[in-house]
């Protein structure tokens, strides 16, 4: 689906299905789905009939302003790299996610764009990870942490070594644009010893879906336990409106999903498992970054910070002397 303007959604979807559209929603019958393709950038690419890829090109086109994911991740990334486009100076798009952590909004990124990733992605993906943290959650100065299995340097993948040094390096040169806290373990998560945790898309999917997983579990082992017996009743009674804030603060759902970022466009891709309140909130959660602008203020802080790709020396002189 896709978010345009005044909150107006466009739905991409078998209209036989859908049923008459509520207020402020528009269908458009797009009954083929690429949600399962095999292989989802060759299906992207020629199937633009596809739901998703019609969304996509809303966006691109100007007629959207958010793009709204609600089937497979990998069709969500292709539609969008191939017709909205990667903006200028990114290496990859991320997925970002503010994790449900009470009190402590901590940012994880990369959560399931790139199972594989080089040492100028992870690099980047810490500036945009800082920089949504700033703009979307008001951390003046982000503490950003590098997500290993050990907090000395010298820990982790050959990657992850050769990314503590180089963000070492450049907060020992005056980084203003967050705070390096060096490697950050998988406690750390929910320990606030981080604002912003960076990682491989392959990393930060499982350790997100642990997360999801452990804290739907609690939630169904305290339900079971305030029902247990009279006086678990009684108690949980008592305890209703606290353990009632409680839940809202680490249901998955009532968060919306995950920011794309590195698109020109915003995009937000909820879990496919999301019920009708946790797709609501990625509606609402892209139709509030629409009008944030949270890729425009994004770019500029990446910009301000010197953390996009510059193009090759060859292409710098191709265009100097084409304009002089």
């Amino acid at each position: 689906m896709a978010v345009a303007q005044g909150a107006r959604v466009i739905l991409f979807g078998p209209a036989a299905e859908l049923g008459e559209p509520a207020e402020g929603v528009e269908i458009v019958d797009a009954p083929v789905s690429i949600a399962k393709a095999a292989d989802p950038a060759s299906a992207a690419r020629t199937t633009p009939e596809a739901s998703i890829v019609q969304a996509a090109r809303a966006v691109a086109d100007g007629r959207a302003q958010a793009l709204v994911c609600a089937g497979g991740t990998g069709a969500a990334l292709a539609a969008g790299a191939f017709n909205i486009k990667r903006a200028r100076g990114i290496y990859r798009p991320a997925l970002a996610i503010p994790l449900p952590v009470p009190d402590r909004p901590v940012t994880l990124l990369d959560v399931g764009a790139n199972a594989e990733a080089r040492r100028e992605h992870l690099v980047q993906f810490a500036f945009m990870g800082a920089a949504l943290s700033r703009t979307v959650l008001g951390v003046q100065r982000p503490r950003v942490g590098l997500l290993s299995n050990g907090e000395e340097p010298g820990r982790g993948s050959a990657l992850v070594v050769d990314v503590h040094a180089e963000l070492l390096e450049r907060a020992r040169a005056g980084l203003d644009a967050f705070e390096f806290v060096g490697n950050v373990e998988g406690t750390d998560l929910v320990g606030g010893r981080a604002d912003v945790v960076v990682t491989d898309g392959f990393t930060g999917n499982i350790a997100l879906k642990l997360m999801e997983g452990v804290s739907q579990t609690m939630l169904g082992a305290i339900k079971q336990a305030a029902l247990s017996s009279a006086r678990a009743k009684l108690g949980g009674m008592l305890l209703r409106g606290a353990l009632g804030t409680f839940r809202r603060e680490i249901d998955p759902e009532a968060h919306g999903g995950a920011y794309l970022l590195g698109l020109r466009r915003l995009g937000v891709v909820p879990h496919g498992r999301f019920k009708r309140s946790g797709f609501a909130q990625a509606i609402l959660r892209a139709d509030r970054g629409a009008r944030e602008d949270v890729v425009g203020q994004t770019l500029r802080a990446l910009e301000q910070a010197g953390a996009l790709r510059q193009p090759p020396v060859s292409a710098q002189a191709v265009s100097l002397r084409h304009t002089g």
